[in-house]
């Protein structure tokens, strides 16, 4: 109901030079306002949107078969963990389709040509006349032989069959620069399949799948190591040796140090990507109380006991549901 709306409103302005006249200059914003308070309703860019809605003579411009980009590629690469932090280049295989080294992506056997389309002159489009209420309208669609291309070819290329392209395998070089994380990509432009008709290539783009470590995992640029130190070290200090991703590091753990306490050591976790600095290496200290003791180990600790006092220190602090409770008055 709405189209037939429509097309009496726009037989109107077909019919009518002043409105005509303001159509052509202005569009259809010149005609706002001159068929009553509603304006006229056909709310489109010109009437052959209509028209193309139902007879379907639109898409002049599209019948013809233009520059086509190539399609990107996926490739996916495993690195270790050392290698996503300090960077790495790996040569990877890939198979992709690329213009045809016989025929040159003319799709035609060498010595041959293609052919002017018959059906469609060389333009990659056929027209054909329909009759409607409003008179002739000519019908524009991609040619069914030549698919839109202008084309035929007589004698396919015995490499390619006559697409145009063929499959190929390439060795490339990959520069994994230092810092990424699991779930990156790296983009290597140009590198996708070969376009057709002129269209440029598409790009490929590598997927960064990171290895777990076996000491550290990374928080943003700070890598985090959890180390069991036991209680003496706690109480009295001490100087311990940690893994870092360059190698082992001197640690000096203060004497007090409670456990879940935090160390850092500057500049030993990763590198900004594509920038400068580096992030920490975080180190958090567990403290590990012995469940098997010897005779001698018992007594030196009951001698501590009884140094430190054996008065149970409850913690002032209520817990979350305490809270709670209090404030909810039960």
């Amino acid at each position: 109901e709405q189209h037939f709306k429509e097309i009496n409103e726009a037989y109107q302005v077909l019919n009518d030079e002043k409105l005509r006249a303001q159509y052509d200059r202005y569009g259809h914003a010149g005609l706002e306002g001159q068929a009553g308070p509603g304006g006229f309703g056909f709310g489109f860019g010109g009437f052959e949107d209509i028209f193309e809605d139902l007879f379907g003579f639109g898409g002049v411009r599209s019948a013809s078969q233009g520059p086509r980009r190539g399609a990107d590629l996926r490739y996916d690469m495993e690195l270790t963990f050392e290698e996503a932090v300090f960077g790495t280049e790996q040569e990877i295989e890939i198979t992709r389709l690329e213009t045809c080294s016989q025929c040159h992506g003319s799709g035609a056997e060498p010595g041959t040509s293609p052919i002017r389309c018959t059906e469609c002159n060389g333009s990659g489009q056929v027209r054909r006349t329909q009759q409607s209420v409003f008179g002739a309208f000519v019908n524009v669609t991609v040619c069914p032989r030549c698919q839109g291309t202008g084309e035929v070819i007589t004698a396919p290329c015995s490499v390619c069959h006559g697409s145009r392209r063929s499959q190929e395998q390439r060795r490339l070089m990959v520069q994994v620069p230092a810092g990424v994380d699991d779930g990156m990509r790296v983009r290597l432009a140009g590198e996708g399949e070969h376009g057709l008709y002129g269209g440029p290539p598409g790009n490929l783009y590598v997927m960064l799948h990171v290895a777990p470590h076996k000491y550290f995992t990374r928080r943003d640029r700070d890598l985090v190591l959890n180390v069991n130190i036991n209680i003496a070290q706690a109480a009295l200090g001490d100087e311990i040796v940690v893994p870092t991703v360059d190698g082992e590091e001197k640690l000096v753990v203060p004497a007090g140090t409670q456990a879940g306490s935090v160390l850092r050591l500057r500049n030993k976790g990763v590198p900004r990507l594509n920038g400068h600095g580096r992030g920490d290496q975080v180190v958090i200290l567990n403290v590990v109380v012995p469940t098997e003791l010897s005779a001698e180990q018992r007594d030196l600790l009951s001698q501590l006991g009884a140094t430190l006092g054996a008065e149970v220190t409850p913690q002032t602090g209520r817990g979350f549901f305490e809270r709670v409770k209090d404030a909810l008055g039960l």
